[in-house]
């Protein structure tokens, strides 16, 4: 298992084994021609215009592949389909990085890709919520907004001239915080039309970025609104000037309880027991995982969801499930 360091009895093997085998017989594909490693010659009728994709050449006549992986067709399209790829960004992937670097108008962010983003000054919202023209002073107060070592969450805009370029123009986008990130293989995050998710009976958030950055954090109500009453600003900033002395009131609110916290320690484990067991991350996974530890008979403890008998009953479990789906 990758990631963790787990010793395993004799049953232990033989079950997680059995698992496994049975995942691998239920994930068998028949629209493809099994498993290739490179140099391996692909089987295609040239006679139908074939079409070769990523992962393929021609050589001699025959097409062969050039990664490992699973071949793949799509009416005249045959490309060999990498099992352990690395992130490769595509316009409108939701990412969650790291700020590493404030720069003149920009920020560096890093996203687990073999370059740094850009993130530019007028590319997100400013903290007033106002559409307008960046100032001299608003490059001034870039630390105020992102600092070095911030957790952001942002969309891809595409490819420039100078590299990524990232965009937050929404008011779901932004800085993270209340939580902790992880970092799984980009292959386990599949492209999915929401990667924002909302786990209300934990009262936390999930954010599955597509660069294998993940977010569980305490939940954050987010409004959508643009514009911001000049006089709810002027308010705001009041407050801000005041916050200096609180109230124990104030101070209880400030902090995360402690039964949240417990919430995103345990999601966040079972997130890490996915990732070493190789399964694909998705809400519906990561929820039943935490499920299973709370409805055992004995509670299994947070710190003991990284042990040997859970990852077993993890990958039983999920057996099971594609069983049960497949005969469906």
């Amino acid at each position: 298992m990758r990631g963790l360091q787990v010793s395993l009895n004799q049953t232990q093997k033989v079950r997680l084994q059995r698992a496994l085998e049975k995942l691998e017989s239920l994930s068998s594909n028949p629209n493809s021609n099994a498993s290739v490693i490179v140099a391996d010659s692909i089987p295609v009728n040239h006679e139908d215009g074939l079409l070769k994709g990523h992962g393929t050449s021609e050589v001699n006549g025959e097409v062969v592949a050039t990664v490992c992986g699973v071949v793949e067709r799509v009416n005249k399209l045959v490309y060999v389909r990498s099992l352990r790829a690395r992130y490769k960004p595509e316009v409108g992937d939701i990412i969650v990085g790291r700020v590493i670097e404030v720069a003149p108008k920009r920020w560096r962010v890093e996203i687990n890709y073999s370059h740094d983003a850009v993130l530019m000054l007028s590319s997100m919202n400013l903290p007033d919520g106002i559409q307008r023209r960046r100032t001299a002073l608003d490059e001034l107060n870039m630390r105020s907004i992102f600092e070095e070592n911030d957790v952001i969450c942002a969309e891809v805009r595409g490819f420039q001239y100078d590299g990524l370029h990232l965009q937050a123009r929404s008011q779901k986008y932004g800085k993270l915080g209340r939580g902790q990130m992880l970092t799984v293989p980009p292959y386990l995050v599949k492209r999915r039309k929401q990667h924002f998710h909302n786990l209300e009976k934990f009262g936390i958030d999930l954010i599955l970025g597509c660069n294998g950055f993940i977010w569980v954090g305490e939940h954050v109500e987010v409004t959508d609104d643009m514009v911001v009453d000049q006089a709810k600003n002027s308010e705001q900033q009041s407050a801000k000037s005041d916050k200096k002395i609180l109230s124990p009131e104030e101070r209880e609110r400030s902090y995360t309880p402690q039964e949240t916290r417990e919430h995103i320690c345990r999601t966040a484990n079972a997130i890490r027991v996915l990732s070493a067991l190789g399964f694909n991350i998705t809400a519906e996974v990561i929820m039943d995982t935490v499920e299973l530890s709370i409805s055992l008979k004995q509670q299994v403890p947070i710190y003991k969801m990284l042990g040997a008998e859970f990852c077993v009953l993890v990958a039983e479990k999920e057996a099971a499930r594609r069983s049960v789906t497949k005969k469906k």
